[in-house]
């Protein structure tokens, strides 16, 4: 590299580690807001709010497998971290709470069969390809990776959210139609990203397809159909976990917007979709598959005229 792109470069990674402060800074203030409304009128472990003390076990796990994933400049152990972290967090909340009535038997055995599943799945993805491009830029910065690592605290947090509300709350109401409600809503929402998943793995196991998009199965009916599943599933989730919240325990139903927010705004779906542009944006077929197909709600597929 020449001086004058060293010169060049060098605000831009200043930038880049200021902006990563930042968003440290602002993942734990949002947390710690969080984890104080979802306390209110919550059971408590030896003076402390259990609500707040998932909080902190959820960074504190993060934490812990960032110094040795950063000495090893590896994300490898990231996607299946967060989803040992899901489990952790709620087992860990319904055995302090030790109240096994059945909304948190069932809010701890669907979050457990979700994070099992999808986190087998990445790191089978993962050890697969060998790397995660995303995090290409970001390895080498200690700033920038911790920021990956605490952001995916913020994650599981406040996803998890109304359910760890709910199991930690004073109150055990009935599980009630909107119970049910939720439940329906989590198994349509957990079965379309597990079959999502499925089909595109299956299409890119295929030789044939090396190179190419996918647009069959569920991906006819939406380009990201995965993430329409995610955020239903946990909108499910919140659903089941109402009935039992009251007070500033409901700012913990921000967990299905926050999933929402995250996967169309920030790292899901605008990070896919301009790498698609980039990879097939001038080719008339996918220009038509994204004329047909909507981003993320699915409706039933048109054939091309």
């Amino acid at each position: 590299m020449r001086p004058y792109d060293q010169l060049q470069e060098a605000p831009i990674m200043k930038n880049a580690t200021v902006e990563a402060l930042i968003a440290i800074v602002a993942a734990l203030l949002a947390a710690s807001s969080v984890a104080w409304a979802g306390s209110q009128g919550g059971l408590a472990v030896g003076g402390v709010p259990l609500f707040a003390l998932a909080a902190v076990v959820a960074f504190v796990i993060q934490w812990f497998v960032f110094v040795p994933s950063y000495q090893a400049q590896t994300e490898k152990w990231y996607d299946i971290t967060g989803s040992a972290t899901y489990v952790t967090v709620v087992i860990g909340a319904l055995l302090l709470a030790g109240r096994f009535d059945a909304r948190s038997l069932l809010l701890t055995g669907l979050v457990c069969i979700w994070a099992a599943r999808l986190g087998t799945f990445l790191f089978r993805r993962i050890q697969k390809a060998g790397a995660d491009t995303r995090f290409d830029d970001i390895k080498p910065s200690f700033v920038r990776f911790l920021m990956a690592w605490t952001l995916q605290g913020l994650w599981v947090f406040l996803t998890l959210g109304a359910a760890l509300a709910a199991m930690t709350a004073a109150s055990v109401p009935s599980f009630g139609l909107v119970g049910w409600l939720g439940l329906a809503i989590w198994v349509l929402g957990f079965g379309i990203e597990a079959v999502a998943d499925a089909q595109k793995q299956a299409f890119r196991n295929d030789p044939t397809n090396k190179g190419r998009f996918i647009r069959s199965g569920l991906w006819a009916w939406s380009r990201h159909p995965n993430y329409f599943g995610e955020i239903m599933l946990w909108t499910g989730v919140a659903l089941i976990a109402l009935p039992a919240l009251s007070g500033w325990q409901f700012v913990t139903l921000i967990s299905p917007l926050f999933v929402y927010f995250l996967l169309t705004r920030v790292s899901g779906i605008p990070m896919l979709e301009s790498r698609a542009d980039e990879r097939w944006g001038d080719e008339p077929e996918y220009q038509a598959y994204k004329a047909r197909t909507p981003v993320l709600f699915p409706k039933p597929p048109q054939t091309d005229n």
